[in-house]
C-alpha cells in the first residue's frame, strides 16, 4: 500500500526481512493448521461417537497454539539464516514482496548452507505436513468407501469440500511457485502464483468455510429472495 500511495518502490534491508519473517511465519502456521484439521476430519469422520472425548476444548487449544508457535519459531530460524546472506549483486528483486526465493537469486558467495537449510525447511514444513494429511484422507477415504448408502457416502464426503479445497489452491500454489523449474517466464508466473496464495486464498477462505453453515446459507437465502421480490413489486408497479 506504501508502494502504490508514494510510487517510492525501495525497501530497506531491515523492512525486506521483517515482510519475509512475518510472510513465512504466516505461511508456515497455515500449513501446519491444515494439518490440523485434516486430522479433524478424520477422527469426525472415523471416530463420530468419541469425537467430543477425543477433541476435547483443551486439546483444541493446545493444537492451535503448537501451530501459531511453530510458525513464528521456525520463522525466525529461517529469517536469521537469510540475514546472513551477502548481496553484492543487482539488489533489484522481481516479485510483489520478499521472500526466501527472491533473496537466494540476487545473493552471493557460498550459499551451500541455506540452500541446506531450504531443503530441510521443505521437509519439515512441506513434506511431513503433507504426508499427514494424506494419511488422515486415506483412512477418511476407506470409512467412506465402506458406507453401504450412496446418500451417506456423499454427506460424509461433503463435510470435507470445504478443506479440501483449500488444500488444492493453498498448496497447488506454493508447488507451482517454489517445485516448478526456472524458465523465461518463472519470474513473471511466480508474480501470479504469489497473488494467489496472498490474497486469492485468504479472500475465499472466509467465503469457502461460511457457505457450509446453514445460517449463512439462510441469510443469502433470504437476502436473494427479498431483493427479487421488491424487484418484482417494483416491475408491477410500473407496468400499472
Amino acid at each position: 500500500m506504501d508502494i502504490i500511495i508514494t510510487e517510492n518502490t525501495r525497501v530497506s534491508f531491515a523492512a525486506c526481512f521483517t515482510q519475509m519473517y512475518f510472510f513465512t511465519s504466516f505461511a508456515c502456521t497455515e500449513i501446519c493448521l491444515l494439518t490440523t484439521m485434516s486430522y479433524d476430519r478424520y477422527v469426525a469422520i472415523c471416530f463420530p461417537l468419541h469425537y467430543v472425548l477425543i477433541m476435547k476444548k483443551r486439546k483444541c487449544d493446545l493444537m492451535v497454539a503448537g501451530c501459531w508457535i511453530s510458525g513464528f519459531c521456525n520463522s525466525l530460524f529461517v529469517t536469521i539464516f537469510a540475514s546472513r546472506l551477502s548481496f553484492c549483486r543487482s539488489t533489484y528483486i522481481k516479485q510483489i514482496f520478499c521472500d526466501i526465493k527472491t533473496l537466494t537469486k540476487i545473493s552471493c558467495g557460498d550459499i551451500h548452507e541455506f540452500q541446506t537449510m531450504i531443503l530441510v525447511e521443505a521437509f519439515l514444513m512441506g513434506l511431513c505436513p503433507f504426508l499427514l494429511i494424506l494419511m488422515s484422507y486415506s483412512k477418511i477415504l476407506a470409512n467412506i468407501l465402506g458406507l453401504s448408502s450412496i446418500h451417506q457416502r456423499r454427506k460424509t464426503f461433503s463435510t470435507c469440500t470445504s478443506h479440501l479445497t483449500i488444500l488444492l489452491i493453498f498448496y497447488g500454489t506454493l508447488l507451482c511457485m517454489y517445485m516448478i523449474p526456472p524458465s523465461e517466464y518463472s519470474e513473471e508466473l511466480d508474480q501470479i502464483f504469489s497473488v494467489f496464495y496472498l490474497a486469492v486464498t485468504p479472500t475465499l477462505n472466509p467465503l469457502i468455510y461460511s457457505l457450509r453453515n446453514k445460517e449463512v446459507k439462510n441469510a443469502i437465502h433470504n437476502v436473494l429472495f427479498s431483493n427479487l421480490f421488491y424487484k418484482g413489486i417494483s416491475v408491477c408497479r410500473g407496468a400499472l
